[in-house]
């Protein structure tokens, strides 16, 4: 497919703009002023990417020819940018949406250490979920923002206001393509754990709505062209909408979605912006029957889960078909843990709050977090389900010894037991597998007071 354009002068002298085959077939027009909305709609449904550096499409605003970087208002029209970095933040359902200046497009991460990937890349900045247990507003990343958060959509506390702000990074796939083809400087190395996948997104949904999937498209077509892996995590159905794409890059792609809980009241309450969990399973469920290639994210489990809850969570993962289901116990660590328990409470769930106050105390923790490792562990094995890929907190390891400790950090070691070629994927690692037969057995392998 080409971009063309073609210039008017029956009553004004004008510029329009159509989409056409390499065989000069025009298979969809757009007029003098085409909006950025129409643009990306039309790269999905033609399966087709549409570069809009230099092409001449002109700023709904000023009227001037867009070069380099550009961004979209809340309408979807084309701004060039200068008139982006100059526009208000506007309010969207509680929303307070903008354009993202940050020049950031590939960034290596250490989310290889869990077997994720080696690199990252985040379609914009905040997230309209508003996780409670979100660790990303207090990460290294936005130490450096404050002052561009504050200016561009008025924030003045990153983690409190978590959920309630949103920076689009509009002409990232431009700046993708720009880098993968002549940046000599972009670096990206393989791990053994990461196998060089680059996911999106680690600090923010790709698809939580129309504006950020139409920026993953675009990103996602850039990478998989030039086969790169990429790991896809979402919790909202819109991802289906990128089917074809995902067929068409085949073992390339992977996507999966956070589902800790089946208890529609307590993710409600710890997850406010994001999709039911069981919308969430339907999704996946969907993608695999089509042939797309599924994960599920268990994480965090929560406190609140008995062990029949876990094999309930466990057997409807498994239902799925995923090539593996990644398991994390919480850790009632930072501003964010507060922010969950202060969440429950405001739904009602005494209860439920109490159960994770509890888990404050540090031996209460571990027992807690050992526990859910295990139960996971123990019920994949049991049922035969797909291999649980689990990740064990670092605090863990301090406060065990002896057979436990070592197969904790075996457990971090490990890498996920996927492909993402052709080729037979890994073998199952041993070190996934049940800690013990019951807690009683390892209370002396246990020390609490080691943690600080």
């Amino acid at each position: 497919m080409r971009f063309e354009s073609d210039w008017e002068t029956d009553s004004e002298f004008r510029r329009t703009f159509h989409l056409e085959t390499e065989e000069g077939e025009t298979v969809r027009t757009f007029g003098d002023y085409p909006t950025l909305d129409q643009l990306r709609t039309a790269e999905q449904q033609e399966n087709t990417r549409i570069n809009l550096t230099d092409l001449g499409v002109p700023c709904a605003n000023c009227a001037s020819e867009i070069k380099g970087r550009f961004a979209s208002d809340p309408r979807g029209n084309l701004l060039c940018w200068d008139c982006a970095v100059a526009e208000s933040h506007n309010e969207e359902a509680g929303i307070r949406v903008n354009s993202d200046p940050s020049e950031a497009t590939i960034s290596q991460s250490q989310l290889y250490e869990k077997s994720l990937c080696d690199h990252v890349i985040n379609v914009a900045t905040g997230c309209r979920h508003g996780c409670k247990f979100c660790y990303v507003p207090t990460s290294q990343g936005y130490e450096s923002r404050d002052e561009m958060l504050e200016e561009r959509v008025g924030v003045n506390d990153t983690q409190q206001e978590w959920g309630s702000y949103l920076l689009y990074r509009d002409d990232l796939p431009e700046r993708i393509h720009a880098r993968l083809t002549s940046d000599s400087s972009l670096n990206l190395d393989e791990t053994d754990r990461g196998r060089g996948v680059v996911m999106l997104s680690s600090g923010t949904d790709p698809y939580q709505d129309r504006r950020a999937a139409q920026i993953s498209h675009g990103v996602i077509h850039e990478l998989t062209s030039r086969s790169i892996p990429v790991r896809i995590l979402s919790r909202s159905s819109i991802v289906a909408q990128d089917i074809d794409l995902f067929l068409e890059a085949g073992n390339l792609v992977k996507v999966g979605s956070s589902i800790p809980s089946f208890d529609r009241e307590v993710v409600n309450a710890l997850e406010p912006g994001a999709p039911p969990p069981r919308t969430r399973w339907q999704m996946l469920d969907m993608l695999q029957i089509e042939g797309v290639s599924v994960f599920v994210s268990m994480s965090p489990t929560y406190p609140t889960m008995d062990e029949h809850e876990l094999h309930q969570l466990l057997t409807r993962a498994m239902a799925i078909r995923p090539s593996v289901v990644f398991h994390e116990p919480i850790n009632p660590r930072g501003q964010n843990f507060e922010m969950m328990i202060k969440a429950l409470e405001e739904a009602g769930l005494y209860d439920e709050a109490n159960e994770f106050r509890r888990l404050q105390d540090t031996g209460e923790w571990v027992e807690y977090a050992l526990k859910h490792l295990n139960w996971v562990q123990k019920k994949s094995k049991d049922l035969g389900g797909p291999p649980v890929h689990s990740w064990p907190d670092r605090d863990l390891l301090r406060v065990t010894k002896g057979r436990i400790r070592d197969q904790l950090a075996a457990m971090r070691q490990a890498p996920s037991p996927e492909s993402f070629s052709d080729e037979n994927p890994p073998e199952r690692d041993t070190a996934h597998s049940p800690l013990f037969d019951t807690y009683n057995e390892i209370e002396h392998l246990v020390v609490p007071e080691n943690i600080e």
